[in-house]
């Protein structure tokens, strides 16, 4: 029997099916359509490396450039090993909707996975989890030891995110939204992660750079004394740039709309598209207002109108943080307005820390720290009820600018947002601060001073990421005067023309 007479139509299988039958080859392609949704997203969002890879790259100085690389690839190694072993364990393992917990004690190392779903759902996390893991690499990039980066890069994916998982997505967590006895009866809302993944590793990389200190000549001279004015860094390749701040953009279309974990019903299809048209207007919204607002202050002072690339590249990163807390939840209107807030927020908060003397290589920090608070804030201000009814099954508690609408001022899931908030600072600050200072205390944190000055490249990775050498002086000199005398006639070297002489005699 050829595979053409195996094959058949749908209908005709429909007509011939019992119900039972047909609940089940349904329940089948669902759960076959859903696992390959999760398959697709989860790739997005780990080619999102790639992106961090290369803005990093295209930041730092060229001397720095293989070591910076090189920490975004073992971030992903890193965040696969940790989160395998025991950080998914920590997130997920043994919860439950009907009790609340700090963290999980089973499925550690994947043992007791046996179905696609299982399997899907670590992929899926452990995409995130590595992306909290790169966020700290900008921020300490050109004298961080590739010793204590490891070390926090496997404490942060293997134990502190994972607790932040747990109390916020996982649906035993006492933060969680998912649980039947949610906190203050609606639970934190951060449908992506702007608390859970970005402002732990933002925060992660603030506690780091302030301990760490600036890089050398950034803000004091050699005999430590304060510089007038910081000095500049300049980025070295802005095509980099630009090709990392793209492909993250790109991969946010499976950050964002990627959690809403199925695609299989009407209401998660609903959930994905909103996410993906909320995703881009906040990003749109939030390049344009950084830019344009560090022209018309820079206009304000100088006189002159000139547009800066890296606050149109950072406020696109901004309002893409912004938004992901709320971006199943918020309208598109309310999609502007929080990418313009955050477009504000990132040039202020880059100019806040300059002025605190804090030294962040790439702007991780404005970008992924404070917006990442934003974006939580925003979803109690903007959350809209039918939309977090579709993504939430509540509407109980929403938006304060919608429970004014509906006369009542109810305020519970904004102060839930902001005890999410307050949660994740304290815990990173309770973990992460000490560790750093252990670090730093034991000498394992930040490179010598002669090899940061010579640069990470040539001092940890056995040379320079570019050949720069060219032709020696004297040769060019001498092409030249051949040149000019021989009047664009090539001189045949002296050995080539022996040789040949003398395969033409052996032909002879």
């Amino acid at each position: 029997m050829s595979a053409a007479d195996e094959f058949v139509d749908w209908d005709t299988f429909c007509e011939g099916a019992s119900s039972d039958v047909l609940k089940y080859a349904i329940c089948e392609i669902q759960t076959g359509l859903d696992v390959f949704f999760l398959i697709f997203s989860a790739a997005l969002v780990f080619f999102m490396q790639a992106g961090f890879a290369m803005l990093c790259a295209g930041s730092v100085r060229q001397k720095n450039v293989k070591n910076i690389m090189l920490k975004n690839l073992l971030d992903a190694c890193g965040g696969a090993l940790g989160f395998w072993s025991v950080g998914y364990a920590f997130a997920y393992g043994g919860s439950s909707s009907t009790h609340k917990d700090f963290i999980g004690n089973t499925d550690f190392f994947l043992m007791n996975f046996t179905s696609g779903g299982d399997y899907i759902g670590w992929f899926f996390q452990f995409a995130f989890a590595a992306t909290a893991a790169t966020i700290v690499a900008g921020t300490v990039a050109e004298r961080c030891k590739m010793v204590a980066y490891l070390c926090y890069s496997i404490m942060l994916t293997g134990f502190v995110y994972p607790v932040v998982v747990r109390s916020i997505w996982a649906s035993s967590g006492f933060l969680t939204a998912f649980n039947v006895d949610p906190f203050r009866g609606v639970g934190m809302i951060d449908f992506a992660g702007s608390g859970v993944v970005h402002m732990t590793g933002g925060y992660t990389a603030l506690i780091a750079a302030k301990i760490l200190g600036p890089r050398r000549g950034r803000f004091y001279d050699a005999d430590g004394n304060a510089l007038p004015e910081p000095a500049q860094f300049q980025a070295h390749s802005v095509a980099l740039q630009i090709l990392g701040t793209f492909v993250l953009w790109f991969g946010w279309y499976g950050f964002n709309p990627g959690s809403a974990l199925a695609i299989s019903s009407t209401a998660a299809s609903d959930v994905a598209a909103l996410c993906a048209v909320t995703t881009t207007i906040a990003a749109a919204a939030g390049s344009v207002t950084a830019m344009f607002t560090d022209t018309l202050v820079g206009h304000w002072k100088t006189g002159e109108a000139e547009y800066d690339l890296s606050y149109a590249m950072n406020g696109a990163l901004g309002g893409l943080v912004g938004i992901t807390a709320g971006c199943s939840v918020v309208t598109p209107w309310a999609a502007l307005i929080i990418g313009i807030v955050a477009g504000w927020i990132y040039c202020g908060a880059s100019n806040l820390l300059i002025k605190l003397k804090i030294d962040d290589a790439v702007d991780a920090v404005p970008v992924h720290f404070f917006n990442g608070m934003w974006g939580c804030i925003a979803v109690g201000l903007f959350s809209e009820p039918y939309r977090q009814n579709l993504a939430y099954s509540n509407d109980k508690h929403v938006g304060w600018f919608y429970s004014w609408g509906r006369g009542s001022g109810d305020a519970n899931l904004l102060l839930c947002e902001i005890c999410g908030i307050l949660w994740i600072i304290g815990w990173v600050s309770v973990i992460m601060i000490p560790f750093f200072l252990l670090l730093n205390y034991f000498g394992m944190f930040r490179v010598d001073p002669l090899e940061e000055e010579v640069g990470l490249d040539i001092s940890h990775h056995k040379g320079a990421a570019y050949d720069l050498s060219g032709p020696s002086k004297q040769d060019v000199e001498d092409l030249v005067a051949r040149r000019s005398t021989n009047h664009g006639k090539v001189e045949v070297p002296a050995e080539v023309a022996a040789a040949a002489e003398q395969g033409g005699e052996q032909e002879a």
